[in-house]
């Protein structure tokens, strides 16, 4: 869900909503003239307000002020005028986009509703502005803000955290917001979608009478036991339960008032009032489950419907989708088109029955459709439901499915069902929005997967493409990848013309566009994984064209990073030293590599993706490049550091995610090079453990397949899935033989050899799977000698997209482009070189080549005892 929130900047790439340009929407505040003996400044979305020669406490209990979206200007004007006069420091949200936002239905619960914030400099101050602020401000509208306390009725709140950026490492090795403790040492700064007080901190006393109300509602005298939450969002959740009364089993939809934001500012509890209309209306079809109840509990609307017992229609897809086997033949693809045609005729006959009445349903799609255990399909959702008479527009869309522009009334859903039924056998919808265009290649690619009768689809293209149907990113026609060195080198220049064609050298904040994890944390658009540093080695690892003007853009900004820039090889400057080195900027590489021997390293989690085994990856590579004996030491350093807290791993319940990027396999890859060159057994002992931790994690499908099971799936991904543990363990097999090992590694060759991943990208789709199945492979054969491979680049045709006349591909939710290395152009590059490239094509420290002759780069020339340390 929160990928919507990045889609609304630009038609064709993820971006930052804070750079919507608004046209006079900003409030009068944001610009006008600054008081004497004040200054403002600008942080992200807000506006910070700062009186000259007060000085702040680094932490201590602030002010939120939230606010319906129609009173915001009043209120600031009151807030402004208020700490103004008494000079209390305060920020606040520049616009009223930029407040809608923060409301919305994919905004963040613990955040949610903060308008302003105030920074008293101490308790006298902080009661005296609650008191006089409170009463100004009494009975003005807003929305609960879940992670604090709320002052009387509203609506101020407060919450004890930071007043400065400060960050430490938190348990799980994350770079995170920390306030000092007791005993001043800096812990997380936790904020969570409930109050909570720090263990160390003494709430005021002036607080103790909105303490007791917080803690008066309670749901003890309701006749209905809630059980737990199907799914939580900013705008409510949806809780199971039962009637005390009558033991019947019940659904709760929860409404909370001024959040859950759609686009045209309506709030949850206005849609929930929609909803519960709609279902008065429906009252007796049996495809609409029956309204029981509606009542409020602490401001918070609940409906209570019928509980339907069964399962989603996209539930059950994704356990029948037959192409996901590595070897699906007739009889799965046969029975799943058997199963798929009767499920789409009873979703079209709920629909029917509902047109029936009157009523458009307007946000149709998979997960808002369960699926009795008869069969019979009951459509759960009407929020965005509408008058079919109205013939109004499309109020609410689940991401990938927005009604082109112009659809109005019953066309929004005959459009949601043309798409369901092409998603059901070719699940690569989410493509149409960025190009109508490709709905007649997925289903020319569907027909030729499953036995459908003859022209199935062709009107299901009809309404999706329309008389007027256009492109908003590139061509509609279809693009072809071939498996062949002329296809190769075609594809790779129009990759790389793509990619280049797409850069942004003029922002400071990102160079090439990616993933929405460029905008999470400080110097995002830097690194490995989803920044320039990515992309420009995918781009010089296959050939392509190089930029020095690129390499600059990259240069100047890792040295001169963000505060709160991370430090690992994927997501921070590890990874771009280890890049600007490739790139022959040695001595910019060494001044970046010593920024991060500088920062507090030691407490970062384990993984490959942010923590100690990339680090410590990286400093073996500069010791070897360099020879310089102090990296040397401090490669064994990071060793150690791991090695004690893979020996006590089991007694301090250190869980880490499986797989490559976050889970054991990374430190046992950094082991690994380590015994490769110092030939100590204990580092390849290290290796063992490590793997073998993982593999717990793992386990085997009905096909063979050995996958990841993260507790709600399993995952074959090059990134957090099997794939990545199978490149490790390939390279353990060639140093010592382990039976367990080698039959895993051969179950996670059959998980890659899948035939349909819903995404393209390098460490979470197809991408990955090309170059995991490649890399044992001489340069450029792969293709050839494996007809798997050669069938993986022809399938990412499906993804296939165009960017100004050259070829693209979408990031993680298939709802805009990318261009980084882990989820986008760079990434597919990357694969497809790995399978056709006359040279060596991989990931750092994973290059396809015998470990026994390491290239000049990856060796590592520190034996035990001369020079590098002492290893653990």
């Amino acid at each position: 869900m929160r990928y919507e929130a990045y889609c609304l900047m630009d038609p064709d790439f993820y971006d930052t909503p804070s750079r919507l340009q608004e046209q006079g929407d900003d409030f009068y505040q944001a610009h006008c003239p600054v008081p004497d003996a004040w200054e403002r400044s600008w942080l992200d979305d807000w506006v910070v307000l700062s009186p000259l020669g007060v000085e702040l406490p680094p932490q201590g209990w602030k002010i939120h002020v939230s606010v319906a979206l129609d009173h915001a200007q009043d209120v600031l004007t009151k807030v402004w005028d208020h700490c103004v006069s008494r000079r209390v420091a305060f920020k606040f949200l520049r616009s009223a986009d930029r407040l809608l936002r923060a409301n919305a239905q994919y905004a963040d619960r613990g955040s949610s509703g903060e308008f302003i914030t105030l920074h008293p400099a101490d308790d006298t101050t902080l009661e005296a502005v609650l008191t006089e602020l409170g009463a100004l401000l009494r009975g003005r509208p807003g929305p609960y803000v879940l992670s604090d306390l709320r002052w009387g009725t509203g609506p101020l709140y407060v919450r004890y955290g930071g007043f400065v950026s400060r960050t430490c490492v938190s348990p799980d090795g994350e770079i995170v917001p920390a306030i000092a403790d007791g005993a001043g040492r800096l812990v997380p700064d936790v904020r969570g979608p409930s109050f909570r007080v720090p263990e160390w901190v003494t709430p005021p006393r002036f607080l103790d009478p909105h303490l007791a109300a917080r803690d008066s509602a309670t749901v003890a005298e309701l006749p209905y036991r809630i059980e737990g939450a199907v799914r939580l969002s900013n705008g409510g959740g949806l809780y199971t339960g039962h009637d005390t009364r009558t033991g019947r089993r019940v659904i709760l939809k929860e409404a909370r008032p001024y959040a859950g934001l759609s686009r045209d500012g309506t709030d949850a509890v206005t849609r929930q009032r929609r909803e519960e209309e709609i279902l008065r209306r429906l009252r007796g079809l049996d495809c609409v489950p029956g309204l029981l109840d509606h009542f409020v509990l602490g401001e918070h609307h609940f409906l209570v419907e019928e509980f339907i017992e069964g399962q989603t229609l996209d539930s059950l897809f994704v356990d029948q989708y037959p192409l996901v086997l590595p070897r699906a033949h007739v009889t799965h693809t046969g029975g799943y088109t058997s199963w798929a045609l009767d499920m789409l005729d009873e979703v079209e006959q709920a629909v029917a029955a509902v047109h029936g009445r009157g009523v458009i349903i307007g946000d149709l799609h998979g997960d808002d459709m369960l699926v009795r255990p008869d069969g019979r399909v009951v459509l759960i959702d009407f929020e965005g439901a509408a008058d079919a008479a109205e013939r109004g527009r499309q109020r609410l869309a689940a991401p990938g499915l927005t009604a082109p522009a112009g659809r109005t009334g019953v066309d929004i859903d005959h459009f949601a069902l043309a798409c369901l039924r092409l998603s059901l056998f070719m699940p690569l919808t989410g493509l149409l929005e960025l190009d109508p265009g490709k709905a007649e290649q997925l289903a020319e690619e569907a027909a030729r997967e499953f036995p459908l009768p003859r022209g199935y689809f062709d009107e299901a293209v009809r309404v999706i493409t329309g008389e007027d149907a256009g492109t908003t990113a590139g061509s509609a026609s279809p693009r072809r990848l071939r498996p062949d060195h002329h296809g190769w080198l075609r594809a790779r220049a129009s990759m790389a013309a793509g990619i280049l064609a797409a850069a942004t050298p003029e922002r400071d904040d990102r160079l090439f566009p990616g993933d929405v994890e460029q905008f999470t944390a400080p110097g995002g658009g830097l690194g490995l994984a989803h920044g320039a540093a990515g992309v420009l080695y995918a781009l010089e690892a296959v050939g392509a064209a190089r930029r020095p003007d690129h390499e600059e853009w990259l240069v100047r900004h890792a040295l001169h990073p963000r505060p709160g820039t991370r430090l690992g090889l994927y997501d921070g400057l590890h990874g771009v030293a280890y890049v600007l080195d490739r790139l022959g900027h040695r001595d910019t590489a060494m001044k970046i590599l010593d920024m991060c021997l500088g920062e507090p390293w030691q407490r970062l989690g384990l993984g490959l993706h942010g923590g100690l085994a990339g680090i410590g990856l990286n400093l073996q590579h500069f010791a070897a490049a360099t020879g310089e004996p102090a990296l040397g030491d401090a490669a064994f350093s990071v060793a150690g550091l791991v090695a004690d807290r893979l020996a006590s791993a089991d007694r301090a319940d250190e869980v880490l995610a499986a797989g490559l990027l976050r889970g054991w396999t990374g430190p046992a890859l950094m082991f690994l090079r380590l015994y490769e060159y110092t030939g100590d057994p204990e580092f390849l002992d290290l290796a063992g453990t490590a793997l073998r931790r993982d593999l717990r994690r793992c386990v085997v499908r009905d096909s063979g397949a050995l996958e990841v099971d993260d507790g709600r799936r399993t995952l074959p991904y090059l990134g957090n899935g099997s794939a990545g543990i199978g490149l490790v363990l390939d390279d353990y097999l060639a140093h010592r033989a382990d039976d367990r090992f080698c039959a895993a590694a051969a179950a996670m060759r059959t998980a890659a050899a899948g035939r349909f991943f819903i995404q393209p990208g390098l460490l979470t789709g197809m991408a990955g799977m090309i170059l995991a199945l490649s890399r044992p492979h001489p340069p450029g054969t792969a293709a050839v000698r494996d007809p798997v491979v050669a069938e993986h680049v022809r399938r990412l045709s499906r993804h296939a997209l165009g960017y100004r006349g050259h070829l693209a591909f979408p990031g993680d939710q298939l709802l805009r482009l990318s261009t980084d290395l882990a989820t986008g152009s760079a990434g597919v590059l990357l694969a497809v070189g790995s399978a056709l490239h006359d040279r060596p094509v991989g990931l750092p420290f994973l290059a396809p080549t015998d470990r026994r002759s390491p290239p000049h780069g990856d060796s590592f020339p520190f034996p035990r005892g001369q020079g590098g340390g002492e290893p653990p």
